[in-house]
């Protein structure tokens, strides 16, 4: 599940936190970035129990309405087909999924009231009444009502994205990517697999996990030599007005570059060019974008970059 822009961007920010604190120690700073992908994985596990206690709360309202002491004869008799999803159903007895949950304490029963301002976000849309009132009541009508409302009620709102982001300091950021991993999962189950429905793994292979810890190691071991590769490009430029993050993102940047051969170096050109856009100054893409242009040029001519 996480994938390389994730690891990235958590590369950026141990780097950032290593020189902000001062920070000597190259083994706390690789525990420090699992660490923080754990986390990340650990948010996975959170978005999809949050659509199973979304469902058991609005059966506890259910309930608790037939047990008024004088019901209406819709309270007696309600609509059950949100509570009784078939896909939710099947998510909730997942064996992983429950696993997890269980070794690692995730959990949102201290989060009751933000478990209900979803429901009612829910409850009001009309993807919900229509599918209340459809006619089609199979398996795929209930996963597709939950694709249809994760990817258009959950995925980048803002209420739900400001509260997981305060709930975690490991989760900025982390949101909107991990979002689409859930919409992945939900859009992968299939009912005959029952219990068994495999879940997206932290890793997709052990090459990502090495990916992650060598390109955190390279560039801080090799700092130095990075950096007056950039001071050497940077010459021009106005050092007051150069970002300390382009810096950073920069100093990244090579180090996948030399490290990683087998990254199209238009992918890593790329990708930190986006990343200044996003975690520096508005300017900030241009002067990342014409600095590395000119150090893969340098290390082209000198025989050190062996990929296209």
């Amino acid at each position: 599940m996480i994938n390389r822009l994730l690891i990235r961007i958590k590369v950026l920010q141990v780097l950032y936190a290593w020189y902000q604190n001062g920070n000597n120690n190259l083994k706390a700073a690789e525990n420090e970035i699992l660490f923080s992908l754990q986390k990340s994985y650990d948010l996975y596990y959170y978005m999809l129990l949050l659509l199973i206690d979304v469902t058991r709360l609005q059966d506890y309202i259910l309930t608790n309405r037939k047990n008024r002491y004088l019901p209406t004869p819709e309270e007696l008799n309600p609509n059950m087909r949100f509570v009784d999803n078939r896909f939710i159903k099947q998510l909730a007895s997942n064996r992983q999924f429950n696993t997890y949950v269980e070794e690692k304490k995730v959990s949102w029963v201290n989060d009751r009231d933000f478990v209900k301002s979803v429901l009612d976000l829910i409850l009001s849309t009309d993807e919900y009444a229509a599918y209340m009132s459809s006619n089609n009541d199979s398996y795929d009508a209930d996963k597709e009502f939950w694709q249809t409302i994760f990817k258009n009620y959950i995925c980048e709102n803002e209420m739900i994205s400001d509260y997981l982001e305060d709930l975690s300091i490991y989760w900025n950021d982390d949101v909107d990517i991990v979002a689409t991993f859930v919409l992945k999962t939900i859009k992968k189950f299939k009912k005959e697999e029952g219990v068994l429905q495999p879940l997206l793994p932290m890793f997709s292979d052990i090459e990502d996990r090495y990916y992650a810890i060598q390109l955190l190691r390279k560039s801080i071991m090799f700092a130095d030599e990075y950096r007056e590769m950039i001071d050497a490009k940077a010459k021009n430029w106005e050092h007051e007005r150069i970002a300390g993050m382009d810096i950073y993102i920069m100093q990244i940047a090579v180090a996948e570059l030399l490290a990683f051969p087998s990254i199209p170096i238009s992918v890593t050109l790329n990708e930190y060019i986006d990343l200044s856009k996003y975690y520096s100054t508005p300017k900030s893409y241009i002067f990342v974008n014409g600095i590395l242009d000119a150090i893969v040029n340098d290390l082209k001519n000198d025989n050190r970059l062996f990929k296209e």
